[in-house]
């Protein structure tokens, strides 16, 4: 077969719900390199701050429902709804949902 398929329904969310949830999709759809997750948070809630450089995988952020704060060492990048960013393996980030009303992200991410 030259697919697979998967749902967030499929993984267990390694973020607690009352935070909102994060859902990697990587090894249910048999991904070798591309890594896909779903983040949604709740408002006042931030992501974990980090950065790739161990693995080399520079990361894409799309928004799909809300808007977030993408806090980078030198600024913060405002992403709204149908927003995408695009980030170096050694840049750190945190996401923060500093909104009123929960976001869903769809991240993915593959080595350089």
């Amino acid at each position: 077969m030259g697919y697979d398929t998967a749902s967030k329904s499929d993984v267990e969310s390694v973020v607690p719900e009352d935070a909102g949830g994060m859902w990697f999709l990587k090894d249910a759809l048999g991904a070798d390199q591309l890594g896909l997750t779903v983040l949604e948070l709740e408002p006042g809630e931030r992501g974990m701050e980090h950065d790739e450089t161990g693995t080399g995988q520079e990361e894409v952020y799309y928004v799909v429902e809300g808007t977030v704060e993408v806090e980078l060492e030198d600024e913060t990048v405002t992403l709204e709804s149908e927003d995408a960013i695009r980030l170096d393996p050694d840049e750190t980030r945190q996401i923060h949902n500093s909104g009123n009303e929960r976001t869903m992200l769809v991240l993915a991410g593959a080595p350089l």
